[in-house]
């Protein structure tokens, strides 16, 4: 199974009374997210399962890529690693999935995953991290196939 995070391009900066679900990409995320969805849409295969968090700058961050997406709760700033690799159905999908997020349960999926510290992992804005599963003398490897940033692009 192959699991893509993908924070966020860069938002609005959060301020007291603000509704933190609501805040919307700047012009820079929006820059962000269209460089990234260029170069996922060239990634990843047909039928690769899009979920995302209903904050807008999470939703409008996937819609720079103009696939089919679902909106997951369960994503939803303030949610925990083991709910965001449940949602993804790690390790034993059989699909491609694609999860749009927010830090920390973003970095701390992956530290989990590939054996850090929970408050190792930092994903940048903008940013991608693929991994994969796979299984080798009976134990479950997590590889990581790439890390790309919008700026790289």
């Amino acid at each position: 199974m192959d699991l893509i995070f993908w924070r966020h391009a860069e938002a609005d900066d959060w301020t007291e009374g603000c509704d933190d679900m609501q805040r919307s990409l700047t012009s820079r995320g929006e820059k962000q997210a269209k460089r990234m969805a260029g170069w996922l849409d060239r990634q990843l295969p047909e039928g690769t399962r899009i979920m995302s968090s209903p904050a807008r700058r999470c939703e409008q961050t996937v819609l720079a890529l103009g696939r089919k997406y679902k909106l997951r709760e369960e994503l939803s700033p303030g949610t925990t690693a083991d709910e965001v690799l449940a949602a993804a159905g790690w390790p034993n999908g059989k699909s491609v999935v694609l999860i749009v997020g927010h830090q920390p349960s973003l970095g701390q999926s992956i530290a989990q995953l590939i054996g850090l510290r929970a408050e190792s992992c930092p994903v940048r804005k903008g940013s991608v991290w693929w991994l994969r599963a796979r299984e080798r003398d009976g134990d479950v490897q997590t590889i990581v196939v790439g890390v790309q940033s919008p700026e790289l692009l």
